[in-house]
């Protein structure tokens, strides 16, 4: 699931998120020594509050004008987009399978898939792909990647982007739109390096497990940017949008980022016990003894102090993820501005444009 290359159209990447919706479109420019795309548009609208709720869209009219209204703004001519997933409904899951032909593998998974389904679930109401990700002939097997959305989500997701004018080409995984964004613009520090590709959206966090340059854990926690914006609305009586300011370390409404430093602290340490008892599940399950770095993204991780806070408790390098480190972007151009001020945020969309006709 990692990034695939070829000589096929990039997709329009399109990321549908429980705050606002962005679009990446880029161009392969395939230079020898230097950038291999280069920014042709970006752009980001926000939606009103409510629209998705805990990933499930609610509102499908506000996101859907959304979508158009950013398109519009950034005269956008591509129709087929890549749309990605992510929460609660969504699973994925690596086993190891005796080798055997295609037509055995689809029965195979088939099984497989039934038995990590949630309680009252059938495989009907899930859509299910694989991809194989490793043939080990000496050993007679392989190991398989599955991944299964509710039905429900998938739709609706996607039927937002037809009312939008687009086609969806491809419906990715948010954790693997991170994964692709990661190893197109950040050097991997060696083989055995472990890095934990942590993308904070509003309401879910995508966890990706790498070592070298092969991800080998992936998994959505229900916890995202928005604890802080509700925990400041409780504990200071400020309004949602005063919030969102103090979070990010502005003053408003009569209240400084000092003054509520107790409150973000809190929240903070919260998901790095979430975090970490993510991280010292994948090294206890997949005998890992070190981890070597945190790599951050989304817009939750622009939260004050929160990159301290995570260094001090893992003891290791904590840094933010740029998603246009290499990735050609004209400085005279707006584009530059909105890549900017989007910086780590957009990992997700710039991991969908990355996509091309043909993917899986």
């Amino acid at each position: 699931m990692g990034l695939l290359s070829g000589k096929n159209k990039l997709l329009l990447g399109l990321d549908i998120g429980s705050s606002s919706v962005k679009v990446c479109e880029l161009q392969s420019v395939g230079k020898k020594d230097g950038p291999q795309f280069r920014l042709q548009k970006l752009g980001v609208t926000h939606i009103p509050h409510d629209s998705i709720v805990d990933g499930d869209i609610m509102d499908s009219n506000a996101v859907a004008a959304a979508i158009r209204q950013v398109l519009a703004e950034q005269k956008i001519k591509a129709r087929e987009v890549a749309i990605s997933v992510s929460g609660q409904q969504v699973i994925v899951k690596k086993v190891t399978l005796q080798l055997m032909s295609q037509s055995e593998l689809i029965e195979s998974i088939r099984w497989e898939a039934e038995s990590f389904f949630p309680a009252g679930h059938s495989f009907d109401s899930y859509v299910l792909d694989y991809t194989v990700l490793e043939e080990r002939k000496p050993e007679g097997n392989m190991d398989v990647l599955l991944v299964a959305c509710r039905k429900d989500k998938l739709e609706s997701y996607s039927s937002c982007a037809i009312q939008a004018g687009l086609k969806p080409a491809l419906v990715d995984l948010d954790v693997f739109a991170l994964q692709n964004a990661y190893v197109s613009n950040v050097a991997s520090g060696g083989y055995d390096e472990v890095a934990a590709l942590v993308n904070i959206g509003a309401n879910f966090t995508n966890l990706c497990m790498m070592i070298g340059k092969r991800s080998v854990f992936w998994r959505d926690l229900a916890f995202g940017g928005n604890r802080y914006t509700e925990k400041l609305m409780e504990d200071w009586g400020v309004t949602r949008e005063g919030a969102e300011e103090l979070k990010h370390g502005v003053s408003v409404e009569n209240r400084t980022p000092a003054e509520v430093e107790s409150s973000m602290a809190a929240v903070s340490d919260l998901f790095a016990n979430e975090l970490s008892r993510n991280t010292e599940f994948f090294r206890t399950n997949f005998k890992v003894d070190h981890l070597d770095r945190i790599v951050l993204s989304g817009g939750g991780s622009k939260v004050t102090n929160l990159t301290g806070i995570l260094r001090d408790r893992f003891r290791v390098t904590v840094e933010t993820l740029n998603p246009f480190s290499a990735i050609e972007v004209d400085e005279r151009g707006t584009n530059y501005d909105v890549a900017g001020d989007l910086g780590c945020a957009a990992a997700i969309v710039v991991g969908l444009a990355l996509r091309v006709e043909g993917d899986r």
